[in-house]
């Protein structure tokens, strides 16, 4: 018998009492032993039989909850072999509550930021981009399409459009647009970002190693100087299973009479 295979013999049966789906409770407690490192990166899980034994649960419900977590990434299943931890990078978590660029964001939490670029190039705006940006008839765009990484590790594919007059020569913008812009005397001090859910296009799935149709995360900030004058647009997909982004709430105190 293996070391896995004793860890999953020693768990506490599955409670039938509890209102929880069981393969739900199942899947809570496989994540929580990866995440506890009781089952480590790479490591193979017992095959169904043993878990059958283990919690009593039919193979139909073992197969839901695999397939959870397949889904969220922390396992991959290879056909004929098995199913096995995933070797998922550490995750990078990103603040919502501060303005900053995404080089910015990697050295403050302290990884090493870096970019490909994909296209940098002036270009007439599409209609959108106009009318988001404010331009006037024939006024072009600078278009910076990048793949941004932390580490090496691909995290984000980003489209930013900013208004061409602003950064007139190409050659002077390194990975950071963000210093470009201050340096133009145009640095955002606040920006409107709005995000959702989708599914990985093609494109951005081949740049971060993903897979096309997988979930992943959309984002559109529109940006803007302290006068309240447009910047940047930018579009990006970020891959769900390697960035998260954290807010802190707080809970307004209640008003009192006067």
């Amino acid at each position: 018998m293996t070391t896995t295979e004793s860890l999953f013999l020693d768990q506490e049966p599955i409670d039938t009492a509890n209102p929880t789906p069981r393969y739900i409770q199942l899947a809570n407690r496989l994540r929580e032993m990866i995440r506890n490192g009781s089952l480590k990166p790479g490591e193979a899980l017992p095959s169904e039989r043993t878990i059958v034994t283990a919690t009593n649960l039919s193979r139909v419900t073992i197969r839901k909850a695999l397939e959870l977590l397949v889904r969220e990434g922390l396992l991959h299943q290879r056909h004929g072999s098995g199913t096995y931890v995933s070797e998922e990078p550490g995750r990078i978590e990103q603040s919502l509550g501060v303005l900053t660029g995404f080089s910015e964001d990697m050295v403050s939490l302290g990884h090493v930021p870096s970019a490909r670029w994909l296209q940098r190039s002036y270009a007439l705006p599409s209609t959108q981009e106009a009318m988001t940006l404010g331009l006037s008839p024939g006024e072009k765009v600078l278009r910076l399409h990048r793949l941004r990484l932390a580490d090496g590790l691909p995290l984000a594919v980003e489209l930013a459009v900013v208004p061409a007059r602003l950064l007139p020569s190409i050659e002077r913008i390194g990975d950071s647009l963000y210093e470009a812009l201050a340096s133009a005397g145009a640095l955002p001090e606040k920006a409107l970002q709005r995000m959702h859910a989708c599914r990985l296009p093609t494109f951005e799935a081949d740049l971060l190693g993903g897979e096309e149709g997988e979930t992943a995360l959309y984002i559109e900030r529109l940006s803007r100087t302290g006068s309240g004058r447009t910047v940047e647009f930018t579009r990006s997909y970020y891959k769900g299973d390697r960035y998260d982004f954290v807010v802190e709430l707080t809970l307004p105190r209640p008003r009192m009479d006067t």
